[in-house]
Protein backbone atom coordinates (compact mmCIF):
# COMPACT_ATOMS: atom_id res chain seq x y z
CA UNK A 1 0.00 0.00 0.00
CA UNK A 2 1.12 3.41 -1.08
CA UNK A 3 0.28 6.44 0.89
CA UNK A 4 -1.22 9.42 -0.92
CA UNK A 5 -1.80 12.56 0.55
CA UNK A 6 -5.12 14.53 -0.12
CA UNK A 7 -4.85 17.99 -0.02
CA UNK A 8 -8.37 19.11 1.19
CA UNK A 9 -9.33 20.57 4.25
CA UNK A 10 -13.42 19.28 2.64
CA UNK A 11 -14.72 16.54 4.10
CA UNK A 12 -17.62 15.65 1.71
CA UNK A 13 -14.50 16.00 -0.94
CA UNK A 14 -11.95 13.61 1.11
CA UNK A 15 -15.37 11.44 1.27
CA UNK A 16 -15.61 10.65 -1.72
CA UNK A 17 -12.37 10.30 -3.14
CA UNK A 18 -12.24 7.55 -0.45
CA UNK A 19 -14.74 5.62 -1.92
CA UNK A 20 -13.54 6.05 -5.60
CA UNK A 21 -9.84 4.68 -4.60
CA UNK A 22 -10.70 2.12 -1.89
CA UNK A 23 -8.89 -1.06 -3.04
CA UNK A 24 -6.43 1.01 -5.19
CA UNK A 25 -3.30 0.08 -3.40
CA UNK A 26 -3.59 3.82 -1.96
CA UNK A 27 -3.67 4.64 1.68
CA UNK A 28 -5.10 8.28 1.93
CA UNK A 29 -4.27 10.72 4.79
CA UNK A 30 -5.67 14.33 4.97
CA UNK A 31 -2.57 16.67 5.00
CA UNK A 32 -2.14 18.75 7.76
CA UNK A 33 -4.38 21.67 8.40
CA UNK A 34 -1.55 24.20 9.18
CA UNK A 35 -0.50 23.65 5.74
CA UNK A 36 -2.50 26.30 4.21
CA UNK A 37 -1.64 26.52 0.23
CA UNK A 38 -3.19 29.96 -1.57
CA UNK A 39 -5.52 28.84 -4.59
CA UNK A 40 -4.30 31.51 -7.45
CA UNK A 41 -4.63 29.56 -10.62
CA UNK A 42 -7.19 30.88 -13.11
CA UNK A 43 -8.79 27.74 -13.74
CA UNK A 44 -9.65 24.37 -11.95
CA UNK A 45 -7.21 22.43 -13.34
CA UNK A 46 -4.52 25.48 -12.10
CA UNK A 47 -5.52 25.49 -8.82
CA UNK A 48 -5.74 20.93 -8.55
CA UNK A 49 -2.40 21.54 -9.80
CA UNK A 50 -0.94 23.41 -7.23
CA UNK A 51 -2.44 22.19 -3.94
CA UNK A 52 -0.71 18.73 -5.34
CA UNK A 53 2.00 20.30 -6.27
CA UNK A 54 2.66 21.67 -2.82
CA UNK A 55 1.12 19.10 -0.77
CA UNK A 56 3.98 16.74 -2.20
CA UNK A 57 6.89 19.00 -1.47
CA UNK A 58 6.06 19.93 2.01
CA UNK A 59 4.83 16.20 3.21
CA UNK A 60 7.20 14.90 0.85
CA UNK A 61 4.36 12.03 -0.16
CA UNK A 62 2.66 11.39 -3.50
CA UNK A 63 -0.25 13.71 -2.79
CA UNK A 64 -4.04 14.05 -5.01
CA UNK A 65 -5.71 17.31 -5.15
CA UNK A 66 -9.00 18.38 -6.34
CA UNK A 67 -10.17 21.89 -7.13
CA UNK A 68 -13.97 21.90 -8.18
CA UNK A 69 -17.16 23.73 -8.51
CA UNK A 70 -20.04 25.05 -10.22
CA UNK A 71 -20.33 27.49 -13.37
CA UNK A 72 -23.97 29.07 -14.44
CA UNK A 73 -23.73 30.21 -17.93
CA UNK A 74 -26.49 33.09 -17.17
CA UNK A 75 -23.55 34.11 -14.58
CA UNK A 76 -21.09 34.12 -16.95
CA UNK A 77 -19.44 31.51 -15.10
CA UNK A 78 -20.04 32.18 -11.58
CA UNK A 79 -19.24 31.25 -9.18
CA UNK A 80 -16.31 28.80 -11.07
CA UNK A 81 -13.24 28.63 -9.17
CA UNK A 82 -14.27 30.90 -6.58
CA UNK A 83 -17.58 28.37 -5.84
CA UNK A 84 -16.12 27.58 -2.21
CA UNK A 85 -16.00 31.10 -1.26
CA UNK A 86 -19.28 32.29 -2.41
CA UNK A 87 -20.81 32.33 1.31
CA UNK A 88 -19.35 31.12 4.31
CA UNK A 89 -21.76 28.01 4.75
CA UNK A 90 -23.83 25.80 1.73
CA UNK A 91 -26.43 27.54 2.71
CA UNK A 92 -25.36 31.07 2.38
CA UNK A 93 -23.63 29.78 -0.99
CA UNK A 94 -26.98 28.56 -2.55
CA UNK A 95 -28.87 31.47 -1.49
CA UNK A 96 -26.08 33.87 -3.32
CA UNK A 97 -26.65 31.87 -6.51
CA UNK A 98 -30.14 31.84 -6.51
CA UNK A 99 -30.25 35.78 -5.98
CA UNK A 100 -27.77 36.59 -8.32
CA UNK A 101 -29.87 34.42 -11.36
CA UNK A 102 -33.26 35.61 -10.07
CA UNK A 103 -36.03 34.33 -12.89
CA UNK A 104 -33.21 34.19 -15.18
CA UNK A 105 -35.06 31.77 -17.46
CA UNK A 106 -31.47 30.18 -18.39
CA UNK A 107 -30.60 27.81 -15.64
CA UNK A 108 -27.42 26.01 -17.67
CA UNK A 109 -25.28 25.03 -15.14
CA UNK A 110 -22.40 22.64 -15.58
CA UNK A 111 -20.14 21.51 -12.46
CA UNK A 112 -16.57 20.71 -13.30
CA UNK A 113 -13.81 18.63 -11.25
CA UNK A 114 -10.15 18.86 -12.02
CA UNK A 115 -8.11 16.24 -10.18
CA UNK A 116 -4.30 16.62 -9.92
CA UNK A 117 -1.14 13.81 -8.38
CA UNK A 118 1.81 15.05 -7.58
CA UNK A 119 4.98 13.19 -6.84
CA UNK A 120 7.04 13.40 -3.65
CA UNK A 121 9.10 16.61 -5.94
CA UNK A 122 6.29 17.99 -6.35
CA UNK A 123 6.06 17.44 -10.40
CA UNK A 124 2.14 16.40 -11.79
CA UNK A 125 2.25 13.42 -12.77
CA UNK A 126 -1.41 12.79 -13.80
CA UNK A 127 -4.25 15.07 -14.46
CA UNK A 128 -8.07 14.80 -14.97
CA UNK A 129 -11.04 16.76 -15.47
CA UNK A 130 -14.93 15.68 -15.25
CA UNK A 131 -18.09 17.81 -16.52
CA UNK A 132 -21.43 17.22 -15.24
CA UNK A 133 -24.01 19.37 -17.06
CA UNK A 134 -27.07 20.49 -15.26
CA UNK A 135 -29.45 22.85 -14.57
CA UNK A 136 -30.19 25.12 -11.50
CA UNK A 137 -33.10 25.09 -9.72
CA UNK A 138 -35.25 27.96 -7.95
CA UNK A 139 -35.22 25.85 -4.76
CA UNK A 140 -33.02 23.17 -3.14
CA UNK A 141 -34.37 19.48 -3.16
CA UNK A 142 -32.72 16.38 -1.59
CA UNK A 143 -30.93 15.93 1.99
CA UNK A 144 -27.58 14.48 0.38
CA UNK A 145 -24.19 15.32 -0.75
CA UNK A 146 -23.12 18.89 0.03
CA UNK A 147 -22.39 22.18 -1.68
CA UNK A 148 -24.66 23.38 -4.34
CA UNK A 149 -25.58 19.78 -4.89
CA UNK A 150 -29.48 20.41 -3.36
CA UNK A 151 -29.87 22.48 -6.79
CA UNK A 152 -27.89 20.90 -9.51
CA UNK A 153 -30.21 19.11 -11.43
CA UNK A 154 -29.56 16.85 -13.56
CA UNK A 155 -32.45 16.28 -16.50
CA UNK A 156 -30.82 12.65 -17.57
CA UNK A 157 -31.81 11.41 -14.20
CA UNK A 158 -34.74 13.80 -13.52
CA UNK A 159 -32.57 14.45 -9.85
CA UNK A 160 -30.60 16.98 -8.16
CA UNK A 161 -26.86 15.52 -6.79
CA UNK A 162 -28.70 15.67 -3.25
CA UNK A 163 -31.17 13.54 -4.14
CA UNK A 164 -29.36 10.49 -5.92
CA UNK A 165 -27.93 8.03 -3.69
CA UNK A 166 -24.54 8.51 -3.41
CA UNK A 167 -23.59 4.95 -5.84
CA UNK A 168 -25.62 6.95 -8.79
CA UNK A 169 -23.80 10.47 -7.74
CA UNK A 170 -20.36 8.23 -7.75
CA UNK A 171 -21.04 7.73 -11.44
CA UNK A 172 -22.72 10.78 -13.10
CA UNK A 173 -20.82 13.17 -11.12
CA UNK A 174 -18.20 15.82 -12.17
CA UNK A 175 -15.70 14.21 -9.64
CA UNK A 176 -16.98 10.61 -10.32
CA UNK A 177 -16.23 11.60 -14.53
CA UNK A 178 -12.89 12.98 -13.64
CA UNK A 179 -11.97 9.53 -11.31
CA UNK A 180 -13.35 7.38 -13.84
CA UNK A 181 -10.46 9.32 -16.41
CA UNK A 182 -7.72 9.00 -13.35
CA UNK A 183 -7.97 5.53 -12.23
CA UNK A 184 -6.58 3.24 -15.22
CA UNK A 185 -3.77 5.96 -15.37
CA UNK A 186 -3.05 5.26 -11.61
CA UNK A 187 -1.85 2.12 -12.26
CA UNK A 188 1.11 3.64 -14.43
CA UNK A 189 2.22 5.54 -11.04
Amino acid sequence: MRKLVVATGNPGKLQEMEEYLTGKNWILTLKPQELDIQETGTTFRENACLKASQTAQAMGEWAIADDSGLAVEALNGAPGIYSARYGATDTERIARLLKELGDNSNRKAQFICAIAIAAPDGSIALETEGICRGEILKSPRGQGGFGYDPIFYVPQWQQTFAEMTRQRKGKVSHRGLAFEQLLPQLKTI
